[in-house]
C-alpha cells in the first residue's frame, strides 16, 4: 500500500526472534534485491590556483621580467577526485545522493554493481537539506530501483542496513539497528532532524543507503559522529519523507520550493512550560508573525503554542521546521495549536515564500567602506534561499571583492547592513544615497549570526 508519492508502507508486524533459527536468519536475500539499486559516484573538479613568489610584485624585479609573473599571468592546475554514494530510486536512472559528495565538481561518473559507467547530470541541488538529484541515461534499460519507504514508521529499535561505498573499497553493506529519532547533527544541514543508526557508517558512504528489513529506502546517510574520521556507531541519515519532497522537486521542474510559514518561534523548555501552565516540555511557542504572511491570515497568534501539523506531534522547534518542509506548496495543513489552555485547530495555507522587496542585487562601486561588495535587499524568498531566518529583513551582503574597501575593514557574505552613522539602511536603495556623502568618521552598524557589531573607520 503506497502512503503518498513512491513511500510504501512497513511490514505489518514488528517481533523479537523467538527461536535459534530465526535468530540464524541471513540478509543475504535483501540485500540481493537492493544492492544492484545502489551506485558508486565518482567527481572530478579542476582547481585552479597561482603559485607566485612575492618577489615578483616588487618594482624592482618587475624592471627586469616585465608582468610576465605578474598575480593571474600563470595559474597551476590541480584534479581533486572524491567518492560517494548514491540509490537510484526510479527504473529511468534518477539518482539520489548528498550535495556534498557531487557540490563543485566539474564531472560526475555513476558506476553501477556491474561495474558500467555513466555520465550524470545534476537535476536539482537542495543545498539546505543536503541533498541532490542526479540523472543517468541507460538507454531503454529498466534499471533496479529502491521504492521510499515512509521514514515516519520507523521505530527505535528497528533493524537497518546501510549500503555504500566506504573509503572506496566497493560496495559494503553493515547491520545495525535506529538508535534514535529526530536528531540533531550540527552544520550536516538546515533541519536538524535525523535517523541516527549504529550501523556502521564511514567516510565515502555519503549518500547510500538506509534500508528497512522489507527493502524500502528509509534514509539517505549523510554524516557521521567521529574523533578519528572512522565509525564510532553514531551515524546519521536524512529521513526518506524529506528525500521524497526533493525527488518531487525534482521530477516537477528541478527547484525545490517549500512552504512559507511567515512566523517564527521557540522550542518550550521546563520554565516556559511551568509558565505557561503546559503538563511537560514540548512543542514550539510562537513569538512573531509576519504582518499579512499565510500565519497571520490563517489566525495564528503571538503566544500560542503549536503542538501538532497534520497529526504529528511536534516536540520542539527542528521537529516543526522539518515537518513544515516536506508539506507540498499549494495545499494546506492543520496546525493544532494551545491558546490560553485551550486547544485550537487552524487551517494552515502552504505558500512559498514571497520575494518583497524584490532582492535589487547591486555591486557597491566608489571609494566608500563598502566598495567591492555586493549587497541585495532581504525577502523571506532570499532569506529562504541563503538559509536565514525568513523573517529577516535589512540589506545583507552577498559577496565580497577580494582586496576591495570592503574586504579590508572586515565585511563578509551574511553582514546585514543596520546603520551607517546612526542612519537607517533599510534598503539597497538607501544605502547608495546615504554612501554618495562625505564622512569624516563611518560608523557602520551590522548584525553577524545574531549579534550586532560596530565597525568604525576614519575617513
Amino acid at each position: 500500500m503506497l502512503v503518498g508519492p513512491g513511500i510504501s508502507v512497513g511490514a505489518d508486524e514488528k517481533r523479537v526472534p523467538v527461536s535459534r533459527a530465526e535468530v540464524s536468519l541471513s540478509f543475504a536475500p535483501l540485500v540481493k534485491s537492493a544492492a544492484p539499486a545502489v551506485v558508486n559516484i565518482y567527481t572530478r573538479r579542476v582547481v585552479r590556483a597561482r603559485r607566485i613568489s612575492p618577489l615578483f610584485n616588487d618594482p624592482f624585479f618587475r624592471r627586469f621580467f616585465g608582468n610576465q609573473f605578474a598575480p593571474g599571468s600563470r595559474q597551476n592546475q590541480r584534479v581533486q577526485n572524491s567518492l560517494g554514494s548514491g540509490v537510484i530510486v526510479s527504473a529511468d536512472g534518477l539518482i539520489v545522493t548528498n550535495h556534498h559528495v557531487i557540490d563543485k565538481a566539474d564531472e560526475i561518473t555513476v558506476v553501477l554493481t556491474d561495474r558500467r559507467e555513466f555520465e550524470a547530470e545534476v537535476v536539482t541541488r537542495d543545498e539546505g537539506t543536503d541533498l541532490a538529484v542526479l540523472r543517468i541515461k541507460a538507454e531503454d534499460e529498466k534499471l533496479p530501483f529502491l521504492e521510499l519507504r515512509d521514514s515516519d514508521t520507523l521505530e527505535v529499535g528497528d533493524l537497518v542496513l546501510a549500503i555504500g561505498n566506504p573509503f572506496g573499497v566497493g560496495q559494503t553493506v553493515t547491520s545495525g539497528i535506529v538508535s534514535a529519532l529526530a536528531r540533531t547533527a550540527r552544520g550536516v544541514s538546515d533541519y536538524g532532524f535525523f535517523i541516527q543508526t549504529d550501523a556502521a557508517i564511514n567516510p565515502g558512504n555519503s549518500g547510500g543507503a538506509l534500508i528497512a528489513l522489507d527493502g524500502g529506502l528509509v534514509g539517505i546517510n549523510t554524516a557521521i559522529y567521529s574523533r578519528g574520521g572512522g565509525s564510532n556507531g553514531i551515524g546519521f541519515a536524512i529521513p526518506s519523507n524529506m528525500v521524497a519532497t526533493v525527488i518531487g522537486s525534482a521530477v516537477s521542474g528541478g527547484r525545490v520550493v517549500r512552504p512559507w510559514l511567515g512566523a517564527r518561534g521557540q522550542t518550550i523548555d521546563s520554565d516556559l512550560a511551568r509558565s505557561l501552565g503546559l503538563s511537560r516540555p514540548s512543542g514550539v511557542l510562537v513569538n512573531s508573525v509576519y504582518p499579512a504572511g499565510p500565519s497571520a491570515r490563517a489566525g495564528l497568534e503571538v503566544g500560542d503554542v503549536v503542538v501538532s501539523i497534520n497529526g504529528k506531534e511536534i516536540a520542539d522547534a527542528n521537529t516543526m521546521k522539518f515537518r513544515v518542509a516536506t508539506l507540498s506548496v499549494g495545499g494546506s495543513a492543520e496546525f493544532s495549536v494551545m491558546r490560553r489552555g485551550q486547544r485550537v485547530n487552524i487551517s494552515m495555507p502552504l505558500h512559498a515564500a514571497p520575494e518583497i522587496p524584490l532582492r535589487d542585487l547591486s555591486l557597491i562601486g566608489g571609494t566608500s567602506p563598502y566598495a567591492g561588495a555586493e549587497v541585495a535587499n532581504l525577502s523571506p524568498a532570499l532569506a529562504e534561499e541563503i538559509s536565514f531566518d525568513t523573517d529577516a529583513s535589512g540589506v545583507v551582503v552577498m559577496r565580497i571583492k577580494r582586496g576591495s574597501p570592503a574586504d579590508r575593514i572586515g565585511l563578509e557574505p551574511g553582514d546585514i547592513l543596520l546603520r551607517l552613522n546612526g542612519g537607517e539602511i533599510d534598503s539597497v536603495a538607501s544605502l547608495r544615497q546615504v554612501i554618495t556623502r562625505e564622512y569624516a568618521t563611518w560608523r557602520i552598524e551590522i548584525v553577524r549570526g545574531g549579534r550586532t557589531l560596530q565597525l568604525i573607520i576614519k575617513g
